[in-house]
């Protein structure tokens, strides 16, 4: 085994396989940087240049652009609060308070170190793991997978600052909305309201988007200010206070590191929940919660540990069963046959020097990756200086790109004008988002797995399995912990507020607890008259979310407000609505003209009316995103552009 690890790692840093490594390197940063453009879009642009390509550099070349999209993806999410990628959904939490406070650079240091370590980590246990992660892997069961999606759901707790309720109620929502479209087991539509668009699911990138980007976006427009809240003099942290952070906080970039890896073995489900996991442990293993959310440097080093540790662990079932556990590695899976090489016992064997190539190649990317980006990292930082009205049109530009390449369909944009606005009112209304995106990645999951489960096994199987059995484990204890800590917080009247729920308008938060309720009681009125396996977990979710929603609105009556709750002054609220109406006008100028009108004009315009700038750089910018709308996506990524009613 000693001579095909040696051999692998020969052979990635060969010419020209180290050569293909270096240029899969520099692509993934910039894909993982850009919203929308992740590691998916790089594997599916990237395979075609592999044809004719030796193994080695084939693979050095994907692998070594996928592995550092979680590395620069940390970028969006710090400095705008976007997720570059969906793996960087929770590092937003505490990494672009950072950024308001003027701790970007810090942020970044902790986060490209931990990505380097968690990444090295977590391809060596990918190494370590292939003797014995077959039985690991095939003692998963629908079962296991049912639990563990209840476990994820049992943790929105520790992501809902002080209101678990509201959290509760987030994640029941976002399970609600994934239930859209035709059911996983049935194929009866479900909730589709005679649109089409809907009978295949709302896609999840413009309901990321949506949540996370435009709520920011709002913000900067309204406030006509910096991204940091306080003047660049007064920002002393620099990219090595996050480098000493990451080495002070060892033992959670451990800990992390192991839930990354052997989350992201399990296929279909460990990649989209890797992050969200680590970072509710980090919260609920830490005795002082109080700044997470405010910007806690422990919770950008848990998530981004935990995800570029995931990818030497979604590697295993990939090349050792043929089980692709994402659509980047079904795409990975594709360029293994291309290149005549057979998944399964034979990567293990006789082609065992080419899966240790893989583990290398992720290695030194991720290595080269973190090293190039803390170099860079300082330089960076310095966005978050600059006056916003300069960022919103580029931010724009690319939120709205990013949600057009989910299916390259209007209804994307309807989406993400849809969530934009409830992602800005959640969190006015101090209802957190991150448990809404949990509930809706595990929706289908768990749908599937509870029907496999109640059709081939007896509910007294689960407590004769032992790995059911810690999972069970680990769910009670994650909700004794929450309720004793609530209770003793209650009883010390320290009812502690974190995150979303810091600040928040009462008003707001009634009428989003009225309409996500209306919502529930929609999704449950059809449910009843379904059959069984369609409209069973429709109806499993909806009452109780009724129950807490009722709950919610009498907590609200009855008890005094929270510290921190506060009206949200008209002025701001109607000029946020006002900004809402010029986004919704870049989706109609694109039914009439497309989006490389729309959105360049959009861009100007921005500069020239809400800017105060000067008309010639309201042309410069109009033209240059023009140029690079035409580059990027036109001539690089290939999108099918809008069909418009002008220009066809």
């Amino acid at each position: 085994m000693f001579e095909a690890v040696l051999a692998g790692l020969v052979s990635v840093v060969a010419w020209p396989a180290v050569g293909w490594l270096g240029l899969g390197v520099m692509i993934g940063l910039y894909f993982g940087a850009v919203p929308g453009l992740s590691g998916l879009v790089g594997m599916a642009i990237l395979l075609p240049f592999t044809f004719g390509m030796e193994p080695v550099s084939a693979f050095a070349f994907l692998l070594g652009m996928f592995a550092v999209t979680t590395t620069s993806d940390t970028i969006a999410s710090v400095l705008l609060g976007i997720p570059g990628t969906a793996a960087s959904q929770a590092t937003i939490l505490d990494g672009y308070p950072m950024a308001m406070r003027g701790e970007a650079a810090r942020a970044f240091g902790a986060a490209f170190t931990v990505s380097a370590v968690g990444g090295l980590l977590g391809a060596v246990i990918l190494g370590l793991s292939i003797p014995i992660v077959k039985p690991l892997i095939l003692s998963f069961a629908q079962p296991e997978f049912f639990l563990l999606g209840l476990l994820g759901l049992t943790m929105v707790g520790s992501l809902s600052g002080g209101s678990m309720i509201k959290g509760l109620i987030a994640a029941f929502f976002g399970l609600t909305l994934s239930y859209v479209g035709y059911s996983v087991t049935g194929g009866t539509p479900r909730y589709w309201m005679g649109m089409t668009y809907l009978l295949d699911g709302i896609p999840l990138i413009p309901i990321v988007l949506g949540l996370f980007a435009l709520p920011e976006v709002l913000e900067l427009a309204v406030r006509d200010s910096s991204i940091s809240r306080v003047p660049r003099d007064q920002a002393g942290s620099k990219i090595f206070d996050g480098i000493r952070d990451a080495f002070r906080h060892w033992w959670l970039v451990l800990r992390s590191t192991v839930i990354g890896a052997y989350v992201g073995m399990l296929p279909g489900l460990g990649g989209s929940i890797v992050d969200w996991v680590a970072y509710g442990h980090v919260v609920q293993s830490s005795k002082d919660k109080s700044q997470f959310g405010r910007g806690d440097v422990r919770g950008v080093i848990a998530p981004e540990t935990a995800n570029n540790a995931m990818k030497g662990g979604a590697l295993i079932p990939t090349v050792a069963f043929g089980i692709p556990g994402s659509a980047s590695m079904a795409i990975l899976l594709g360029a293994l046959l291309i290149q005549g090489l057979q998944p399964g016992p034979q990567m293990l064997t006789s082609d065992l020097n080419i899966t240790f190539s893989m583990m290398w190649t992720l290695v030194i990317a991720n290595v080269v990756g973190a090293i190039l980006l803390m170099v860079w990292g300082n330089q960076i930082a310095k966005v978050t200086f600059i006056r916003g009205h300069l960022i919103v049109p580029v931010v724009c530009m690319f939120v709205f790109m990013g949600a057009w390449l989910a299916n390259n369909s209007p209804g994307d944009l309807a989406a993400l004008l849809l969530f934009g606005l409830i992602g800005y009112l959640m969190k006015q209304g101090g209802i957190p988002r991150p448990p809404l995106v949990l509930g809706f990645i595990l929706g289908p999951i768990m749908e599937d797995a509870l029907h496999i489960t109640m059709s081939g096994y007896e509910w007294g199987a689960l407590a004769q399995r032992p790995i059911s059995l810690v999972i069970i484990a680990g769910i009670v204890l994650t909700v004794v912990f929450a309720a004793r800590t609530s209770l003793r917080d209650r009883r010390n009247d320290d009812r502690k507020q974190f995150g979303e729920t810091e600040k928040w308008d009462p008003r707001i938060s009634t009428g989003m607890l009225i309409v996500i309720a209306a919502a529930f009681v929609y999704a449950l009125v059809p449910a009843v008259s379904w059959p069984a396996d369609t409209g069973r977990i429709p109806m499993v979710t909806a009452i109780p979310g009724l129950v807490l929603c009722a709950l919610a609105l009498i907590q609200a009556r009855t008890r005094a407000a929270v510290p921190g709750s506060e009206p949200l002054v008209a002025a701001t609220l109607g000029r946020a609505m006002y900004f809402f109406v010029w986004l919704c006008g870049i989706g109609a100028v694109t039914i009439i003209a497309g989006q490389l009108v729309a959105l360049p004009l959009f861009m100007g315009l921005y500069i020239l009316v809400w800017g105060g700038y000067k008309w010639w750089l309201g042309m410069i910018y109009a033209v240059v995103g023009l140029a690079f709308l035409y580059v990027m996506f036109d001539e690089i990524v290939a999108v099918i552009w809008y069909p418009s009613l002008l220009f066809g």
